[in-house]
């Protein structure tokens, strides 16, 4: 019974004391997290609530950044501009240079204000602005050995400023040349007319004269320059066409010499230009067999002279065949040849062919062989009348053309002996081949 009991009991109380030791255990191992491991516990507790509070509180601003940040772009830095950014030309410090090129200042990111050039003569140079103000160019051409100074600014955005500075220096030649051509302006020259520019000295250089020249016609016009020999010490180029002008044709002539050099310190003083017109083509025809001089206008017979010529029996005394010009006329003109006895001797409406003493002129005294015999010392005769009309008609360059005659033009006879040369050898006159 009572073991009944007891094992009643304990088994009662074993079941309490299960019970109870489990609720026990429960609860001591509830307190024994709260109170033994309660820093570890409440660490890690306040470690993950913070971390998982961390978590959620950063994941949702980074959450709300990155969406911020897909719908609205982050401002870009503004870019800085650039300064205005300079060229000047010729280069500061430059020197020998030829003062007929364009010194000009350009800028980039930028516009160009109160640009001036000074020369050291105390001059202000004239100066073309372009109209965007990028770019100053000079408007006239300097001079020589002379410094040029520049001054002013550029501007760019936002007000940046650069300074526009420097100098440069020309040329200084041992010695200039004056050059001229034989045709002024507005004149009218016939169709046989060469282009004659005269140096007064020596060209050296002559490839860089010749590029200085320009010949423009109103009418397409094949020709060439040529180098003749100096004549007393100067150079001299004709310019001709490979035919006669035609009839009307208007001609501009350019040489850009200033600047030039031609050669040993030795540069070209001035520009020289010229504008004239060709005018009616009128060609003489004097074959000294047929004792007439026949004048032809624009293809028509105008008039037709007995005439006399250089005695055929005289070398020295022939009318020379080949292309001579009209290159001027005197009303008279005293003619001297003391190898045959005469000296100042006034020949009335005389007109020059060439540079060795022929002429188309009035001589009373032949009067009676005009027409029969060539008695002259070279010369054409014609009577007073005759010679006078034909004085009359001629323009400078007018062609005359003498044939029949056993001696011929040549360089020896002077400076007018362009249409004998050939074509073909005419080009290879040209120091630019």
């Amino acid at each position: 019974m009572g073991g009944r009991v007891t094992g009643g009991r304990s088994g009662r109380w074993a079941v309490g004391l299960v019970g109870g030791a489990v609720a026990l255990s429960l609860l001591v191992s509830a307190c024994s997290t709260n109170s033994n491991n309660a820093g570890k516990n409440t660490t890690q507790g306040t470690t993950d609530a913070s971390s998982d509070s961390a978590s959620s509180a950063s994941s949702s601003p980074s959450a709300s950044a990155d969406n911020s940040a897909s719908t609205t772009p982050k401002p870009t830095p503004k870019p800085v501009p650039p300064a205005p950014r300079l060229s000047v030309l010729p280069a500061s410090g430059a020197t020998d240079v030829r003062p007929a090129i364009a010194a000009k200042v350009t800028v980039a990111h930028g516009t160009l204000r109160d640009v001036s050039l000074l020369s050291s003569s105390g001059a202000h140079i004239k100066l073309r602005v372009s109209a965007d103000k990028r770019t100053v160019t000079t408007a006239q051409e300097l001079g020589y050995d002379r410094t040029y100074t520049w001054s002013g600014r550029a501007v760019g955005a936002e007000g940046r400023t650069v300074r526009v500075a420097g100098a440069f220096h020309t040329v200084a030649p041992a010695t200039v040349l004056h050059a001229s051509v034989n045709i002024g302006d507005g004149s009218r020259v016939g169709v046989g007319a060469p282009i004659i520019i005269t140096f007064g000295g020596h060209v050296t250089d002559r490839a860089a004269a010749e590029k200085a020249l320009t010949v423009r016609t109103s009418v397409p016009t094949i020709g060439s320059w040529a180098w003749l020999p100096d004549d007393g010490g100067q150079s001299r180029v004709h310019w001709r066409p490979e035919r006669y002008w035609k009839a009307g044709t208007k001609v501009g002539v350019s040489a850009k010499f200033f600047g030039v050099s031609y050669g040993g310190g030795v540069y070209g003083e001035e520009d020289v230009t010229s504008h004239f017109s060709i005018g009616r083509a009128q060609i003489t025809k004097a074959d000294v067999r047929s004792y007439r001089l026949v004048i032809y206008r624009d293809g028509k017979k105008l008039f037709d002279f007995p005439a006399s010529y250089g005695l055929a029996s005289d070398p020295n005394r022939n009318t020379h065949s080949g292309v001579h010009i009209v290159m001027e006329k005197f009303p008279v003109k005293y003619m001297t040849n003391l190898a045959y006895g005469y000296k100042n001797l006034p020949e009335k409406w005389a007109v020059r062919i060439s540079n060795n003493g022929e002429f188309i002129h009035e001589n009373d005294g032949t009067d009676g062989v005009q027409g029969s015999a060539n008695v002259t010392h070279g010369c054409v005769n014609l009577n007073e009348t005759n010679a006078l009309a034909y004085y009359k008609s001629v323009l400078y360059g007018d062609p005359v053309e003498v044939t029949g005659s056993p001696i011929k033009l040549s360089a020896s006879d002077g400076d007018n002996y362009d249409w004998t040369v050939p074509w073909a050898t005419w080009k290879t006159m040209s120091a630019l081949g």
